[in-house]
């Protein structure tokens, strides 16, 4: 992993640490780089968990077409009509940046729409913290937060072991220990 650089200066993702403010969401319009279409069979009960179970916004909706969510800048969801929705949550999963202080928030949250929606939260060999989210269109989402650095931690050896390294510990980036 030598031809890569820092570029966390594109990223609306703060660095983590114990006090770190999640980012308020993002209203701008822009050329969306990537987004998710997530067919659902009932729009207004998919809007209302995405939103005080996942803190989107609900950025514009084109009536009967199209809900347009957002958190931060970069992550986009279009809720779009479906007949029907999946009998189960696919393998697939897409993945949300979070900080750690939203995590049992998330959690709280989602579980008093619909209670066995959350598996976790679970920490990673990678030094994040995830919980997974079932939606009612049965999307599988993850919010992930990173945890803050411990260049003595077994996170920091799985990561130095792929050439990751923190900045003035050698290996040639300047990520500030993260992934």
């Amino acid at each position: 992993m030598s031809d890569y650089y820092d570029a966390f200066e594109m990223s609306p993702v703060p660095a983590a640490g114990p006090d770190t403010v999640p980012p308020e969401p993002f209203r701008g319009i822009y050329a969306m780089p990537a987004f998710a279409t997530i067919p659902t069979s009932d729009l207004a009960a998919s809007v209302d968990f995405w939103t005080r179970g996942l803190g989107f916004v609900d950025l514009f909706s084109i009536p009967g077409n199209v809900v347009h969510l957002r958190r931060w800048a970069f992550q986009d969801v279009l809720l779009v009509p479906a007949a029907s929705d999946p009998a189960q949550a696919p393998a697939m999963s897409l993945t949300f940046a979070c900080v750690l202080s939203q995590v049992d928030s998330v959690v709280e949250a989602c579980r008093a729409l619909r209670p066995d929606s959350v598996e976790g939260p679970r920490d990673t060999p990678w030094s994040t913290r995830d919980v997974t989210v079932i939606t009612p269109e049965n999307a599988r989402i993850v919010f992930t937060a990173a945890k803050p650095f411990d260049p003595a931690s077994q996170e920091a050896r799985n990561l130095a072991a792929v050439g990751i390294t923190p900045p003035g510990v050698g290996g040639g980036n300047d990520n500030e220990g993260h992934a």
